[in-house]
């Protein structure tokens, strides 16, 4: 048995079995066709009988490298009247520290 091979191979199938007058099962056994390809490719073609004839043209999308910023990143965080500020550079064990002494208050 054979496969369909694409929605073309499919959709002559399905009008071959239609004029025909036979089911897509009956018609798929006489001529060699695996039926459960047959009918998922029908199914499909009768879901979106536009998507087989979509050709998605490849579009180029131009990537501008943005400046870098400048100096060491800073990061505030503010809860209530308390404020954190620390660089890139900190380290979690000392803000989790600090974290703790805030909760304390």
């Amino acid at each position: 048995m054979r496969k369909i091979e694409g929605a073309r191979d499919a959709s002559a199938c399905v009008k071959a079995a239609r004029v025909a007058g036979l089911s897509l099962g009956a018609w798929a056994r006489r001529h060699g066709v695996d039926g459960r390809s047959l009918h998922a490719w029908s199914v499909n073609l009768t879901r979106s009988p536009s998507a087989t004839d979509i050709v998605v043209k490849p579009r180029l999308i131009e990537l501008v490298p943005t400046a870098a910023p400048r100096g060491p990143a800073r990061y505030v965080v503010r809860v209530g009247d308390a404020v954190i500020e620390v660089g890139d550079d900190f380290q979690d064990e000392t803000l989790a520290r600090v974290v703790r002494v805030l909760r304390a208050c």
